[in-house]
Protein backbone atom coordinates (compact mmCIF):
# COMPACT_ATOMS: atom_id res chain seq x y z
CA UNK A 1 0.00 0.00 0.00
CA UNK A 2 1.07 3.40 -1.26
CA UNK A 3 1.85 6.63 1.70
CA UNK A 4 -0.94 8.30 -0.39
CA UNK A 5 -3.25 4.80 -0.19
CA UNK A 6 -2.55 5.10 3.82
CA UNK A 7 -3.80 8.99 4.28
CA UNK A 8 -6.86 7.64 1.99
CA UNK A 9 -7.33 4.57 4.47
CA UNK A 10 -7.15 6.71 7.36
CA UNK A 11 -9.34 10.01 6.76
CA UNK A 12 -11.57 6.96 5.28
CA UNK A 13 -13.18 6.38 9.02
CA UNK A 14 -15.20 9.44 10.54
CA UNK A 15 -13.76 9.00 14.01
CA UNK A 16 -10.09 8.80 12.65
CA UNK A 17 -11.56 12.44 11.10
CA UNK A 18 -12.35 13.39 14.40
CA UNK A 19 -9.51 13.01 16.26
CA UNK A 20 -7.70 14.99 13.31
CA UNK A 21 -10.05 17.82 14.01
CA UNK A 22 -9.20 17.28 17.47
CA UNK A 23 -5.88 17.59 16.89
CA UNK A 24 -6.09 20.52 14.83
CA UNK A 25 -7.67 22.17 16.96
CA UNK A 26 -5.30 21.93 20.06
CA UNK A 27 -2.17 20.04 19.39
CA UNK A 28 -0.13 18.17 21.46
CA UNK A 29 -3.15 16.20 23.54
CA UNK A 30 -2.72 13.00 25.24
CA UNK A 31 -4.63 9.73 25.19
CA UNK A 32 -6.87 10.53 28.00
CA UNK A 33 -7.60 14.07 26.11
CA UNK A 34 -8.42 12.28 23.56
CA UNK A 35 -11.26 9.99 24.72
CA UNK A 36 -12.51 12.83 26.69
CA UNK A 37 -13.89 14.19 23.52
CA UNK A 38 -14.63 10.72 21.95
CA UNK A 39 -17.66 8.19 22.82
CA UNK A 40 -15.18 5.05 22.52
CA UNK A 41 -12.99 2.58 24.27
CA UNK A 42 -9.64 3.65 25.36
CA UNK A 43 -8.68 0.79 22.96
CA UNK A 44 -10.48 1.91 20.14
CA UNK A 45 -8.93 5.42 20.43
CA UNK A 46 -5.47 3.87 20.43
CA UNK A 47 -5.86 1.76 17.48
CA UNK A 48 -7.38 4.34 15.31
CA UNK A 49 -4.47 7.01 16.58
CA UNK A 50 -2.12 3.72 15.29
CA UNK A 51 -3.70 3.71 11.83
CA UNK A 52 -3.37 7.62 12.05
CA UNK A 53 0.41 7.40 13.00
CA UNK A 54 0.44 4.73 9.90
CA UNK A 55 -0.25 7.62 8.27
CA UNK A 56 1.53 9.97 8.58
CA UNK A 57 -1.16 12.45 9.88
CA UNK A 58 -0.29 12.30 13.02
CA UNK A 59 3.19 12.31 15.09
CA UNK A 60 3.82 11.28 18.85
CA UNK A 61 6.46 12.64 21.19
CA UNK A 62 6.72 11.25 24.66
CA UNK A 63 6.74 12.70 27.08
CA UNK A 64 7.42 11.21 30.94
CA UNK A 65 4.68 8.37 31.23
CA UNK A 66 2.25 10.51 28.93
CA UNK A 67 2.48 10.51 24.81
CA UNK A 68 1.87 13.73 23.29
CA UNK A 69 -0.17 13.50 20.03
CA UNK A 70 0.35 16.08 17.05
CA UNK A 71 -1.49 16.63 13.65
CA UNK A 72 0.75 16.58 11.07
CA UNK A 73 -1.06 18.42 7.67
CA UNK A 74 1.59 17.44 5.41
CA UNK A 75 -0.28 14.55 4.03
CA UNK A 76 -3.45 16.25 3.50
CA UNK A 77 -1.11 19.16 1.95
CA UNK A 78 0.09 16.84 -0.55
CA UNK A 79 -3.38 14.97 -1.38
CA UNK A 80 -4.19 18.71 -2.01
CA UNK A 81 -1.71 19.38 -4.96
CA UNK A 82 -2.15 15.94 -6.17
CA UNK A 83 -6.19 15.75 -6.57
CA UNK A 84 -7.38 19.13 -5.79
CA UNK A 85 -5.35 22.07 -7.28
CA UNK A 86 -5.51 20.80 -10.43
CA UNK A 87 -9.35 20.78 -10.63
CA UNK A 88 -9.53 24.09 -9.16
CA UNK A 89 -7.28 25.95 -11.35
CA UNK A 90 -10.10 25.84 -14.13
CA UNK A 91 -11.90 27.02 -12.28
CA UNK A 92 -10.40 30.53 -11.07
CA UNK A 93 -9.08 30.78 -14.68
CA UNK A 94 -12.65 30.75 -16.14
CA UNK A 95 -13.73 33.40 -13.01
CA UNK A 96 -10.39 35.71 -13.93
CA UNK A 97 -11.30 35.42 -17.44
CA UNK A 98 -14.85 36.21 -17.05
CA UNK A 99 -14.11 39.21 -14.81
CA UNK A 100 -11.36 40.25 -17.41
CA UNK A 101 -13.97 40.35 -20.14
CA UNK A 102 -16.61 42.02 -18.01
CA UNK A 103 -13.64 44.97 -16.45
CA UNK A 104 -13.40 45.47 -20.39
CA UNK A 105 -16.97 45.60 -21.30
CA UNK A 106 -17.55 48.35 -18.73
CA UNK A 107 -14.62 50.40 -20.05
CA UNK A 108 -16.15 50.94 -23.24
CA UNK A 109 -19.34 51.62 -21.96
Amino acid sequence: MTEIDLVFKALADPSRRKLVDLLHAKNGQTLTELCNELDMARQSVTQHLGLLEAANLIAVQRQGREKLHYFNPVPIHDIYIRWIRKFEMERLDALQDFKTKLEGKADEQ
